[in-house]
């Protein structure tokens, strides 16, 4: 077990999406685990390590808000686009304004306002470590990144137009109180942990029950426990 590591993540906006909800983006109540996952990666990776969430503390009242915006209701192809890479020429690009294609969508977005997290963490080294790769190698350079404001992509919030803020959490600095630190347990449903690769062409998603005592969602303790 790696060194234990703890940030501040906060926005304006978030939303992490509930996969059951195709049509309209529903955001979960609270961050998920693999979204916080995602996060650290954003800001330090390597095949080495990965990254293990023990913890989520809720800072902010949860909030939401909803808008409407135009999407595209398909993808551009794999195919197309790999035939462009060897030299085809053709046009390769989506027209929203094409209504005869039915291309543009409104689509509704349920999402969380001014969210604060505080989320505590550990990583561990992976098999594909070698010889140079030590804890505290990975773990001071995670600190020194972290204490920059460096990141390999701009970490974000569940959907990458809403950024977010990290910051490390130095050793007996203080951060706000939670705002459910007088709530002794919320019960927020089964959540999404995160996605199973051991089959790499199909991913399975696994759950948990996600229960916020005091402010804190305790992921350590139930992470044995995610079902598929």
């Amino acid at each position: 077990m790696g060194y234990g590591i703890k940030i501040l993540v906060k926005g304006p906006r978030a939303c992490f999406t509930r996969p059951e909800m195709k049509a309209e983006r529903v955001s979960y109540d609270v961050m998920t685990p693999s979204a916080a996952r995602g996060i650290l990666e954003a800001v330090y990776w390597k095949p080495a390590i990965v990254w293990r969430i023990d913890s989520i503390e809720v800072l902010n009242k949860i909030r939401f808000e909803t808008f409407r915006r135009n999407e595209v209701g398909k993808k551009l192809s794999y195919d197309k686009a790999l035939s462009l890479c060897k030299g085809n020429n053709e046009s390769f690009y989506i027209a929203a304004s094409d209504t005869d294609d039915k291309t543009r969508q409104q689509r509704a977005t349920l999402l969380l306002r001014d969210v604060a997290y505080v989320v505590n963490a550990h990583f561990d080294l992976t098999n594909r470590a070698g010889v140079d790769d030590t804890v505290e190698k990975h773990y001071n350079i995670a600190l020194r990144r972290l204490r920059k404001g460096q990141c390999f992509n701009q970490p974000y919030l569940g959907c990458r137009e809403f950024s977010a803020e990290v910051s490390l959490v130095e050793e007996g600095k203080n951060v706000p109180p939670s705002a459910y630190a007088d709530v002794l347990e919320k019960d927020f449903g089964f959540m999404l942990y995160d996605l199973d690769f051991t089959d790499i062409e199909h991913p399975e998603p696994k759950f948990f029950r996600a229960v916020m005592r005091s402010g804190v969602i305790d992921v350590s303790a139930i992470a044995r426990e995610a079902i598929g």
